[in-house]
């Protein structure tokens, strides 16, 4: 009897879920929710589990032919054209100053070497070249991150509240509009260009930040790891993709073709993001109904989106969410040094040209973008064979993230004299390192998925701390010791990690928060 008593219980609970998840929605939700549940008196019972099971096995089978997974596909591609747009300025900038300013600002390889690079930026078709010296076109490179500072918060709250697909495709036809008028800005002086920019910045934010909160209505739980890493695994290709043609822009048609190719091609990715994607299942024209109901049935006990109250008492006292927030700096902290470092690293170290040292750099991208979609496969694979917890699953993945790149870093110091071993090592380091996206960098997707967007722009703000403290901590130490200096920055970010690492390990969890869930009574509801 108290077994039934508990069982009845839990029915109520689910239905009181399922019709307040519904309410306010169209009439075709509506009527999902009556098909059902069926009513007896007073009573109402969930219709025969086996509705949904039979749903969740057509649709695995279905697997990336799902609307789901288009979605997926569509917001790889938003993200790939998007970091193209974050660092085309890297790639262009030695094409954009005079050869006097470029030789006078980089220390480099013998002089034929150098020679062989400056003959490669010999545009065919004149093009502008600007007297910016050094400390002018720092300030210019870092001008994204001023604006990415200023938005995150705000972009995932707004996300959070209104919607993903107006904010990510109006971010992404901000940036694409912006970078297509680089090369005016750039003509009319370096101030204009720095607040181009910074407000670039902000639209780019939109786009990182507000795609997070999609998921909440378009990935069953099972399947968000996988979703996630296919959308974020554009990010690597992006950076390849820009690292790699990029170079043969500038020295084919001139460096000011990369801002209108890509600017264009951005544009074109917006306009196909707002005309595919819809905010919620229940909406979309063309889904199946197998799928839909497959969807709407797994998300039901998370509830919906957060309105217009963040519960932050609860947050500041959230000691997961904490362990997130300091992992996802120190996670940053030997990203920012690496992504800054390893050219200079290879061409002060390794003594490869400018050139060599940017191919290399680009290597792992190109590799770790198949990496953190099998990662996010296997996590789903682990989780649906019920092999690990999720919440083993994600520190697990943080920890190899973490352990194996330090060690191939802070070895560097004795393999220095192998060229071979040492560019081996930097090569492998980055492909290891992107499994923290399907580990803690994913995980606040766990602990609050209504909040998911807003959590992320909040976890931005510590990566783009890391971003501003980590070069400039790096450079005092390999300027102060020449000798020793790079020994000193591997071992400092190495100690960063492990605090991070251990923290998480301490801290980090994947149950959805009582403060997320919108119940009294702690839920273990795991996505």
């Amino acid at each position: 009897m108290e077994g039934m008593k508990n069982s009845s219980s839990a029915e109520e609970r689910f239905d009181s879920e399922l019709m307040q998840h519904f309410r306010g929605r169209d009439g075709e939700c509506q009527s999902w929710a009556e098909r059902h549940m069926s009513a007896e008196g007073n009573q109402y019972t969930v219709a025969d589990e086996s509705v949904l099971n039979m749903a969740q096995e057509q649709t695995f089978r279905r697997g990336f032919c799902s609307v789901r997974y288009g979605l997926a596909f569509i917001l790889l591609l938003c993200n790939i054209f998007l970091v193209t747009q974050q660092l085309n300025l890297s790639i262009t900038m030695p094409a954009m100053v005079n050869h006097t300013a470029l030789n006078a600002s980089t220390e480099g390889p013998p002089t034929d070497t150098r020679d062989n690079w400056n003959e490669t930026l010999k545009e065919p078709k004149p093009a502008p070249l600007y007297d910016w010296n050094p400390k002018t076109q720092g300030l210019i490179l870092s001008a994204l991150n001023y604006g990415s500072l200023l938005a995150p918060i705000p972009t995932g709250y707004v996300a959070g509240v209104f919607g993903a697909k107006y904010v990510v495709g109006a971010g992404l036809f901000i940036s694409s509009v912006l970078t297509l008028f680089t090369p005016l800005a750039a003509d009319a002086g370096a101030i204009l260009l720095l607040v181009l920019r910074i407000f670039q910045g902000i639209a780019q934010v939109m786009v990182s930040t507000g795609q997070y909160s999609i998921w909440v209505k378009w990935a069953p739980p099972m399947e968000r790891s996988q979703l996630v890493t296919i959308a974020l695994s554009g990010i690597p290709m992006g950076a390849f993709t820009i690292f790699a043609v990029g170079g043969v822009l500038c020295q084919t048609l001139g460096w000011p073709y990369v801002f209108y190719i890509f600017g264009g091609i951005g544009c074109a990715c917006s306009f196909l993001w707002l005309l595919l994607v819809y905010e919620d299942p229940v909406n979309h024209p063309f889904i199946s109904p197998t799928e839909k109901e497959y969807i709407v049935a797994s998300l039901v006990e998370q509830g919906g989106s957060p309105g217009w109250s963040v519960p932050l008492k609860a947050m500041v006292k959230s000691l997961p969410l904490w362990a997130i927030l300091v992992s996802s700096f120190t996670i940053y902290w030997r990203n920012y040094m690496s992504l800054t470092y390893t050219p200079t690293f290879m061409n002060s170290e390794l003594q490869l040209n400018i050139r060599d040292s940017g191919i290399m750099t680009a290597l792992p991208f190109l590799i770790g973008f198949p990496c953190l979609i099998l990662g996010g496969q296997l996590v789903g694979f682990l989780l649906s064979r019920k092999i690990l917890r999720l919440n083993t699953i994600r520190k697990l993945f943080t920890a190899i993230a973490v352990l194996i790149p330090t060690g191939l870093y802070v070895s560097l110091e004795w393999v220095r004299s192998s060229h071979s071993i040492t560019l081996a090592f930097l090569l492998l380091a980055p492909i290891f390192r992107v499994l923290s996206e399907v580990g803690v960098l994913l995980n606040m997707v766990d602990i609050a998925p209504r909040y998911s967007a807003f959590l992320k722009g909040l976890s931005q703000v510590f990566s783009f701390l890391a971003g501003a403290i980590s070069p400039t901590v790096s450079g005092y130490f390999i300027n102060q010791d020449p000798e020793f200096g790079w020994r000193n920055v591997f071992f400092i970010a190495a100690a960063v990690d492990i605090a991070g690492l251990v923290i998480y390990l301490i801290l980090g969890r994947a149950e959805v928060q009582d403060w997320a869930s919108g119940q009294h009574s702690p839920t273990s509801q795991q996505a």
